[in-house]
């Protein structure tokens, strides 16, 4: 059999066994439920492990099963991932409990056509669920696994290009540690987590420098498309009263569909009225500036607008924005006062 030329004899082995020294206990990585392990992933995407670690055992104490949050209305789904922002995961979530439900009699599937059949399941993810939960031999790339292996072969190609994600690819596939993939891919993450991190890795420590080709690693990985941030402005109101607090449904077209926030309007409409305060917040690849304006008297009617109690508005799914400055705002009025 011909050797794969950019297979390294011995790196995976050395890495699982650095990780079984040195890496850190997460709840996820201390299961094999394919549940509990799809949570993690889904709860992982544009999620910080600090504030995923802070949500997950609550969350799994909530919905211990798919059929938990198969059977739960979606507004108590919305309401349990405030915090964690990006909605569409969490009904993509639920939809794929309600599929495991109704599809696979409550039984977690184990191929990886049948995995990729689930609402919100990826690439990506399917291969997670297969090696974290079955120790199937699958190669997963993230932001942390494509930066480490840029500086392993020393490769300045872009990694968001399609040749960059082939070569990625092909390089994961030969490092790939087919008798203990859930340990080598775990051990692959927390290097790029703890050693291999952006900017100045720390060479020093890392288990696995002997293999590394970098000459520049601060410079790698190269990407071809920055992201840049957009400036957003909006316009909401303040209407509080005796009965509650003015609140806008999301209807099943926009982004955060399914939850109450504050009413917006045009900024001719508002900017008349009494300014309370500036609110800045980010999203994916925008800065909103919240300009809030009171409302003395009633607006104009909308079909998605409601008076909501203020003793109903902490079971109510906000986005978190909303809910900090809801908050903030309830602190300093009671329902009633007007200004």
């Amino acid at each position: 059999m011909t050797r794969n030329p950019e297979a390294l004899p011995g790196f995976a082995e050395k890495l699982v066994a650095w990780f079984q020294r040195h890496g850190r206990r997460y709840p996820w990585r201390e299961t094999t439920d394919p549940w509990a392990i799809l949570v993690s992933e889904v709860m992982l995407q544009q999620t910080t492990i600090p504030t995923a670690l802070g949500r997950y055992g609550e969350w799994m104490r909530r919905f211990p099963t798919p059929a938990a949050l198969a059977n739960a209305g979606e507004q108590e789904a919305l309401r349990s991932w405030e915090g964690l922002g990006y909605y569409r995961r969490v009904r993509a979530l639920q939809a794929a409990a309600r599929a495991v439900a109704e599809r696979h009699g409550g039984n977690f599937p184990r191929e990886e056509e049948t995995l990729r059949a689930l609402p919100g399941v990826g690439e990506y993810t399917a291969a997670a669920v297969l090696s974290f939960a079955y120790n199937t031999p699958a190669t997963l790339i993230d932001a942390n696994v494509a930066r480490v292996l840029a500086r392993i072969y020393n490769d300045a190609t872009p990694i968001d290009t399609t040749e960059g994600k082939r070569t990625l690819r092909r390089r994961a596939e030969a490092l790939l540690h087919r008798d203990n993939p859930r340990a080598y891919n775990s051990a692959l993450m927390e290097l790029g987590q703890t050693c291999c991190t952006p900017g100045t890795p720390n060479c020093r420590d890392c288990p696995v420098r002997d293999y590394c080709r970098a000459k520049e690693p601060a410079a790698l990985p190269v990407k071809k498309r920055e992201r840049t941030i957009s400036a957003l402005e909006r316009w909401d109101i303040w209407r509080l009263t005796e009965e509650g607090l003015l609140l806008e449904l999301q209807p099943p077209e926009a982004r955060h569909a399914g939850m109450y926030r504050l009413p917006q309007r045009p900024r001719e409409a508002v900017e008349a009225l009494p300014h309370i305060c500036d609110q800045t917040y980010s999203i994916t690849r925008y800065r909103v500036t919240r300009h809030l304006h009171r409302a003395l008297k009633p607006l104009p009617p909308r079909e998605t607008e409601q008076i909501i109690p203020v003793s109903r508005l902490e079971e109510l799914p906000l986005a978190s924005p909303d809910r900090k400055l809801i908050r903030s705002l309830l602190a300093q009025e009671p329902p009633g006062q007007t200004r």
